[in-house]
């Protein structure tokens, strides 16, 4: 099975001939080069592949794009609100590096409970980072950011935390 990142959703119609703008979490201005497809959640894991016919970046989280059938206005209407999902070597090849969004795969490391699981999501919010982890089962919500951002081995995909004492316990023992 292939795997899936997210990288933003369509947020508008642009134009008559049924482009879209893409608002993604790349970390830099993209033209999705290279990229022959992208993949619409229509239904929960169901992911439908649209081929790109053109791309181009607005600025560093836009793009527009025109997806091949898609001809129309109202067609394209129809795509808005939609994730937007990336195989994992077109996303590997088009997240900055330093954007949150290329941790998706990492493992995570607690300084004092080891190995936690793989981030499985980066939610990006104003002030805050935040890693979706399944632990034991349970999913948690882990920051990234200064204070408990040890580093991130990019070689060996592996982030290293210190996380505050007593986070884990409020996901593991509730």
């Amino acid at each position: 099975m292939n795997n899936y990142f997210s990288i933003g959703r369509m947020v508008a119609t642009f134009g008559l001939q049924g482009e879209l703008v893409l608002r993604h979490s790349l970390g830099k201005r993209s033209a999705l080069k290279g990229v022959e497809a992208i993949f619409l959640e229509e239904r929960k894991n169901s992911f439908i592949p649209y081929f790109v016919q053109k791309a181009s970046a607005k600025d560093h989280e836009h793009a527009y794009v025109k997806l091949e059938g898609v001809d129309t206005k109202e067609a394209a209407r129809k795509l808005v609100q939609q994730a937007v999902y990336l195989e994992e070597a077109d996303f590997k090849q088009q997240t900055a590096g330093s954007a949150p969004l290329s941790l998706l795969g990492f493992t995570v490391q607690d300084a004092q409970e080891g190995v936690l699981g793989t981030i499985e999501e980066v939610i990006e919010m104003p002030m805050q980072v935040l890693a979706r982890v399944t632990i034991r089962g349970r999913e948690a919500l882990l920051p990234l950011n200064e204070q408990s951002l040890v580093r991130v081995d990019k070689k060996a995909q592996v982030v290293h935390l210190q996380l505050p004492e007593g986070l884990l316990d409020i996901y593991l023992n509730s």
